[in-house]
């Protein structure tokens, strides 16, 4: 009922922000979208239902489809089985919390003092779940040295069969019927964080040195090479960063529901995954974020289909890909009006596909 007054008051208001936006610093510029968008989230998100519940959800694929980005969108590999990952972070964070600050049937007495447990323990097994996850996707870094493509994609799904098999059979975690008691600490403000936190992480990671020569990957890994990129070292923090952002996103997910299993990490995740990377384009984070937007409440808006909704998402997309087959944003990116650039930082560059600005670069 609010958001057409909300829009109307924006359009008005337009000009005038603009204009005020551009007459500061650019680091009060974004600390004022950012505390903005925090308001926001934190009042539409305050019923504590349903629309928090979308918006945590939104915010863990957000932290999925901007980190399989990285790897799918500026790297030019094909991983498939982001779930895997996701799984050994929520698995990892969910025991630490459980071993060390609850009393329970599984892991007995609390290890410590259950105050120590919000928040610095809770951030630490977060932590500890996506390093967790990184050593995981070392196992798909190596064979990245020598595969790619469709190759590259079977070994990922490998590990994601691999990763839910193990925790399958492992009866001391809960095997098949998962793990209950997980404690509920997860909330907005801390889904907000790690997202931002995220978005943030991998923004500055593609823009550095680094990231220009994961791009050059992407657009020939042979040429590359020869001009002195190191491929082997760039593919290694390319997949360590991936696996740890989806890691701490898997916490994330495990500290809501308070119950993990295998069954939630399986090949339809990590299917989810790509479909976010790709409907919001290959080599955008805003169309990574847009995608993961639409994408979660697409799902909660169908939900009354029950299993039609699988029936009807994928012809939605069949649909968009024939009529946008490089999604919403493909290699695009949202420009923010941050304010003034600092005295003798380099000018805004404009928005132009990433394939030009590799190649300006």
């Amino acid at each position: 009922m609010l958001i057409i007054p909300t829009i109307l008051i924006a359009l008005l208001l337009r000009r005038p922000i603009a204009r005020f936006l551009q007459s500061i610093p650019r680091w009060l510029g974004l600390f004022l979208h950012i505390a903005a968008l925090y308001v926001i989230v934190m009042l539409w998100g305050a019923d504590g239902g349903s629309r928090e519940l979308i918006l945590i959800y939104m915010g863990i694929n957000i932290m999925l489809a901007i980190s399989l980005n990285l790897v799918n969108g500026y790297m030019g590999e094909f991983s498939v089985g982001h779930a895997g990952f996701m799984a050994v972070g929520a698995y990892v964070s969910a025991i630490l919390t459980m071993w060390l600050f609850t009393d329970e049937r599984v892991f007995g007495p609390a290890v410590l003092p259950a105050e120590w447990g919000m928040p610095f323990g809770f951030i630490l097994a977060l932590l500890a779940g996506g390093m967790a996850a990184a050593l995981v996707g070392l196992l798909v870094a190596f064979p990245s040295f020598k595969t790619r493509g469709d190759y590259l994609a079977i070994v990922t799904l490998a590990v994601n069969f691999i990763v839910q098999g193990v925790i399958n059979n492992m009866e001391a975690i809960g095997g098949a019927r998962g793990l209950n008691g997980v404690p509920l600490w997860t909330n907005l403000t801390w889904i907000f964080l790690f997202a931002l936190l995220s978005v943030i992480a991998i923004h500055n990671l593609v823009k550095s040195t680094l990231g220009k020569g994961i791009i050059a990957i992407r657009e020939d890994e042979i040429s590359a090479s020869l001009m002195g990129v190191n491929t082997r070292h760039l593919k290694l923090v390319a997949f360590l960063v991936s696996s740890f952002i989806a890691g701490v996103a898997g916490g994330l997910f495990a500290h809501y529901l308070a119950y993990v299993n295998p069954g939630n990490f399986g090949i339809l995740k990590s299917t989810e995954a790509l479909v976010m990377v790709y409907l919001g384009g290959m080599g955008s984070i805003s169309g990574s974020i847009v995608a993961a937007a639409i994408f979660t409440v697409l799902i909660e808006a169908l939900r009354p289909l029950a299993v039609l909704k699988w029936v009807v998402v994928p012809l939605i997309l069949i649909t968009l890909m024939l009529f946008r087959p490089q999604g919403l944003f493909g290699f695009r990116e949202v420009r923010l009006n941050l304010g003034l650039r600092q005295e003798g930082s380099a000018p805004v560059a404009p928005v132009k596909e990433a394939r030009d600005a590799t190649a300006t670069d």
